[in-house]
């Protein structure tokens, strides 16, 4: 029996493997050539001034590290905004891998509509987006998660106005410094970080009031120690200031983020459905949106 047991499925597998073997057929697949466009990634928040980043798309297949990333970058295009009462051409400003066009002759202001006009090496894109109000939330707060004592969430209260038709985005940073013994190190996030699944619309909450918490997101590629195997990653910790950035934007921009999301999260999973994301870039790709927003600061403790 012990006989059977051991070159029975030895048996199987070298059938199989013949059968596989068989089987095998090299399948060459010609990818058409795609024309190349605009990727616009644009912001305008209630009072701070407009910014772009413009890159050109490239096939899929192409190498990418960070001089291909450089050598996307779009520079010298004419970028032009409009608010209906201002309307600016953009400055470029570049310091090494950071490459932005910006306006200081314009601020967000909610409750107007903005479009945005780029041309570039032959190529044009516009785009325009809608500023809404600010939506504050009632209350914000930190909470250890389950039975951990250190670590935990950033919680809020919101109560949605009896309108349909509100699309949300939730970002947060850390301002306090890391420490390491008697030292004190740098700012823990430099910028705001939205986290997976940070952005939600009313369909369903409609004039509701609710409790709703958030994970600490991080950025891709991250290096710090809290981020990487740490259990300390995704959470806040106790004795951390946070400054929580609460957003509305229009639907255009909440498609497109959660469309984003969703191809983050299924990213590498066999059975997922692959789908486009589509932006609010008339002849290009990409995303502009304004933004209405509200601020509010967490102690945790």
């Amino acid at each position: 029996m012990l006989k059977i047991k051991v070159i029975a499925p030895i048996f199987c597998i070298l059938t199989g493997l013949l059968l596989l073997s068989s089987c095998e057929k090299n399948i060459t697949v010609d990818l058409p050539d795609v024309e190349q466009q605009l990727v616009v990634e644009g912001y305008i928040y209630q009072d701070t001034f407009p910014y772009i980043f413009l890159t050109k798309s490239s096939p899929f297949f192409d190498e990418l590290d960070s001089a291909a990333v450089q050598a996307y970058v779009v520079r010298g295009a004419t970028v032009i905004i409009s608010d209906g009462f201002t309307t600016d051409t953009m400055d470029e400003f570049e310091n090494g891998f950071f490459h932005v066009y910006y306006s200081l002759n314009m601020r967000g202001v909610a409750g107007r509509s903005y479009s945005l006009r780029i041309e570039a090496d032959g190529m044009k894109a516009t785009a325009s987006t809608y500023l809404p109000h600010a939506i504050a939330l009632d209350s914000v707060w930190w909470k250890p998660d389950g039975n951990k004592d250190t670590l935990g969430f950033a919680w809020a209260h919101l109560t949605d106005p009896d309108t349909i038709g509100n699309y949300y985005r939730w970002f947060a940073k850390r301002i306090n410094r890391y420490t390491y013994g008697d030292n004190i190190g740098e700012q823990k996030d430099f910028d705001f970080i939205a986290p997976l699944g940070s952005t939600f619309e009313d369909r369903f909450i409609n004039g509701k009031s609710f409790d709703f918490g958030y994970n600490r997101g991080q950025l891709n590629n991250s290096t710090k120690e809290d981020d990487g195997f740490s259990e300390e990653r995704g959470y806040f910790k106790k004795g951390d200031t946070i400054v929580v950035k609460f957003c509305t934007y229009d639907q255009a921009n909440f498609n497109f983020w959660r469309d984003a999301e969703n191809q983050i999260q299924s990213n590498g999973n066999p059975f997922s459905n692959p789908s486009p994301i589509f932006g609010n870039i008339d002849g290009g790709l990409g995303v502009f949106g304004g933004y209405g927003v509200s601020y509010d600061t967490i102690v945790a403790r």
